[in-house]
């Protein structure tokens, strides 16, 4: 970012601080989640240490589920501030935080993404529906009425209009919170047009879904350099290497982030932080921090995070979850079933 980019978020915001005169215990945040929200959090990371004179926080992509896992161990300097997640926090992690006396937990979304199937820009387009994409990579499929395994091993046995190509999905892993969106908006929402007799999300596992963990980084490489692949993973991806892949359509819907943004893509999602409010007085620059993530020069429509390719939320609802996490209004179980 140019130096009087930095300048400016410096005087907006009310975060240039000369120093931290209030003792602490721990002089630096620690983030973990989602690899989807990882380049997010990670811009402010740094624009942080760098207005602040704060140490820069430390941000891990370890998955939203397992993020919500480390977040939930309890309170305590061992165990992380905040978690990011591709995802709405569920009823089950709500309980094991609640189990382990992480009674307090602030909620904030901050903007949206869409989750895209890409290829190499080498290869001829690729226009796929939720169904076909259902079909190439659930464990069984619907054959005279019953289940079988699937046996699909090439596009164009799916739909003879489809490449003949091998199945070769590199998609996250069971920990992800792309994977479970991916599941949900794709595959659970076709699920009864395709004949399955109850919502069906379990991926196949005999190889051609292929668990590629979660650094999307790399799922993007791997596609670059074998054109029959194609990667699952979020939009900003996607706009950052829109030199050396491709997303397909998806219902007939190009991802973009006016299409993301205004539902017409079909598979997308929110993008959250959960936040320890127990560590607030324990842990240095954690108000800071927040404050800066929030601000409209981060999610707001002319936004940093925008050109790193986050969807911001309309203005009405920015303003809304900015209020809930400067109240620090925490999360019910209520709001989450």
């Amino acid at each position: 970012m140019s130096h009087w980019k930095m300048i400016t978020v410096a005087m907006v915001t009310g975060l240039a601080l000369a120093s931290t005169a209030a003792a602490s215990e721990r002089e630096q945040l620690r983030i973990v989640g989602s690899s989807t929200v990882f380049p997010f959090t990670s811009y402010v990371a740094e624009e942080f240490g760098a207005i602040t004179g704060l140490r820069t926080p430390v941000v891990e992509a370890t998955g939203s589920g397992g993020g919500m896992r480390l977040f939930c161990d309890g309170v305590g300097l061992n165990t992380p501030d905040i978690n990011n997640a591709s995802r709405r926090m569920k009823t089950s992690e709500f309980d094991r935080c609640q189990d382990n006396g992480v009674n307090d937990i602030v909620e904030a979304q901050i903007g949206a993404d869409g989750i895209v199937v890409a290829q190499s820009i080498d290869n001829e387009p690729l226009a796929l529906t939720r169904e076909q994409l259902t079909l190439a990579v659930a464990a069984q499929v619907p054959r005279g009425g019953e289940l079988v395994d699937n046996p699909y091993t090439h596009w164009n046995q799916i739909d003879d209009a489809l490449p003949e190509r091998r199945i070769e999905v590199l998609g996250p892993p069971s920990t992800s919170g792309t994977r479970d969106a991916f599941e949900e908006l794709v595959m659970e929402a076709v699920s009864e047009s395709l004949g399955y007799p109850r919502p069906y999300s379990r991926i196949r596992a005999d190889g051609p879904y292929v668990d590629s963990g979660e650094n999307d980084n790399l799922i993007v490489q791997r596609i670059r350099q074998n054109r029959e692949a194609v990667g699952i993973f979020g939009f900003s991806f996607l706009e950052e290497n829109r030199d050396t892949i491709a997303g397909a359509t998806i219902d007939g819907a190009v991802p973009t982030v006016e299409s993301i943004s205004s539902g017409e893509y079909p598979v997308s999602r929110s993008m959250w932080l959960y936040i320890k409010a127990a560590h607030e007085a324990a842990v240095t620059g954690l108000d800071e921090f927040l404050d800066l993530f929030m601000d409209e020069l981060m999610i707001g429509e002319g936004g940093l995070l925008v050109d790193e390719g986050l969807i911001p939320m309309p203005a009405e609802q920015r303003m809304e979850w900015r209020q809930r996490v400067e109240d620090r209004v925490t999360v019910s179980r209520s709001d989450l079933e």
